[in-house]
């Protein structure tokens, strides 16, 4: 089977976290995230944890995936090469690193891929490499080597998969020309042009940056005399990047706990350390950061969860309309049931991103951002593109319309102001040519917006919460509810 250049139609999709099976027994998870409309699912899965010891394999993780695989979706596999006893360092987690033997590496993916061939279209081969020493414990001219060895054992194990570069991430395309991450991703792009078939591009911070982010994955391939589709492994927000004063007062708390001399070889490693920092003088920080605390005040946790919801919506359309096919939201949930630890960092800076929570061992709780997606989802049933629309005299203006099969005209808009205190700046409306009998519209929060007619024109407020403007009735989200015994939604 062939590949074609470009994936076919356009998926929204849900990554489930990075760690499935590998701390808990693998649960269902692909139900949920079919039920909140996704049709990609990404799932990561560990070298060791599949090869655990040499020759002896365990599918407990792989089997758990493709026995919860909906035909209807695609499904994206990041491997990562981290094993105690195969790589340069050994690890059961992260960072991954090089292969002690490409040999036997090559032989694990090729194990890997056949046990799924024909139903796994995107293989990744680890992720964010550039991000050396927390997620790649090695050199760019390692990364290239063993991306090589991947995607031969890749290819030749199933001719219809596709192989994604590991994701481009914040760390490159927020850093200037100049910068290591910069460089180790460009020698990557330079050496590697044959050994994969999609770029990857992890989009946070501003996603006022989005078009030019993908724009500059684009130029990457280009500089070195080729181009390959660009879709989207990760997107969610808000994050801390976003927010400068934020960072600064957290960047402070990170150098005072770095520099400390330990108090005793004990003591807490300084990332703790920092974190509990911030939660001492919680009342002293900036708004802006005290909102991604466990225990922020009720009104900041609000603010934050509707901040996440307008981002859903914006990230994905601006993607759309910069041209990717395939957006995958960071995350689905937690990685094991009960898990709380406010004083783990990624959790800190991450955590809040998860649209699903568990009640009990039962992956149920939605989050706000879980409807906002299954929102977006519905709306964007069958979308085949997404272009944007210049307003005339409103430069503040996001207007987009929406080409779907089977689906009549839709349009999406909001205005531009600022992340955090956006919804507090006023309220203006925009008028529209509508030639169609029916005219609904609903914003991100699955509320209705008035809609006044004049003749072929319609008038509407917009602001900074996105709105939907269709002639379909907002369709009803699907409600999830998952039989964990047979890992099903009924």
């Amino acid at each position: 089977m062939e590949r074609e250049a470009t994936p076919p139609g356009i998926r929204l999709g849900i990554c489930r976290g990075i760690s499935y099976g590998l701390f808990g027994a693998p649960d269902a998870f692909v139900p949920q995230i079919r039920a909140l409309g996704g049709t990609l699912v990404r799932v990561y899965v560990y070298w060791g944890q599949v090869e655990p010891q040499p020759g002896r394999y365990d599918w407990t993780a792989v089997d758990a995936v493709l026995d919860q695989l909906d035909p209807a979706a695609e499904t994206w596999i990041t491997v990562c090469s981290s094993s105690p006893w195969a790589t340069r360092t050994p690890s059961k987690f992260l960072p991954s690193s090089p292969a002690n033997d490409s040999a036997r590496y090559a032989r694990f993916i090729d194990r890997l891929v056949s046990r799924c061939r024909g139903r796994v279209e995107y293989w990744q081969c680890d992720n964010e490499p550039s991000n050396t020493g927390l997620l790649w414990d090695g050199t760019a001219d390692d990364y290239v080597a063993q991306l090589a060895s991947f995607a031969r054992a890749v290819r030749e194990a199933d001719p219809g998969a596709r192989v994604v570069l590991g994701g481009c991430g914040y760390d490159v395309l927020s850093s200037p020309q100049d910068s290591p991450a910069r460089a180790f991703f460009d020698h990557v792009v330079e050496q590697a042009h044959d050994d994969y078939d999609l770029f990857c591009v992890n989009l946070y911070g501003d996603p006022q940056d989005i078009p030019a982010y993908v724009e500059d994955a684009r130029a990457m391939m280009r500089r070195h005399g080729y181009e390959r589709p660009v879709v989207a492994g990760e997107y969610n927000g808000p994050t801390l990047f976003e927010f400068p004063e934020a960072q600064e007062a957290f960047q402070q708390e990170m150098i005072a706990a770095f520099t400390a001399p330990a108090a005793s070889p004990d003591e807490e490693p300084p990332d703790r350390r920092t974190m509990r920092a911030l939660y001492e003088r919680a009342a002293e920080l900036p708004d802006t950061l005290r909102m991604f605390l466990a225990d922020c005040p009720p009104e900041l946790a609000a603010r934050r969860d509707r901040i996440n919801c307008r981002q859903i919506v914006t990230r994905n359309i601006l993607a759309l309309a910069a041209g990717v096919s395939r957006t995958v939201c960071w995350n689905l949930a937690p990685e094991i049931p009960g898990y709380r630890d406010r004083l783990n960092l990624m959790d800190f800076l991450f955590g809040k991103l998860a649209l699903l929570d568990y009640d009990g061992t039962d992956l149920t709780l939605r989050h706000p951002s879980a409807d906002t997606f299954a929102l977006l989802a519905a709306q964007l049933q069958g979308v085949a593109h997404v272009r944007r629309i210049l307003a005339e005299h409103r430069p503040d203006l996001h207007l987009f319309q929406v080409e779907r099969q089977g689906h009549g005209p839709l349009e999406v808009m909001w205005s531009a102001g600022d992340v955090f205190a956006g919804e507090e700046q006023p309220v203006t409306s925009i008028e529209r040519p509508w030639p169609y009998a029916a005219a609904h519209a609903v914003d991100a929060f699955g509320t209705p917006v008035p809609v006044e007619r004049d003749g072929a024109l319609i008038r509407l407020p917009v602001s900074v919460t996105p709105v939907f403007l269709s002639t379909d009735p907002t369709p009803e989200p699907t409600a999830i509810t998952v039989d964990r015994r047979a890992g099903t939604t009924r």
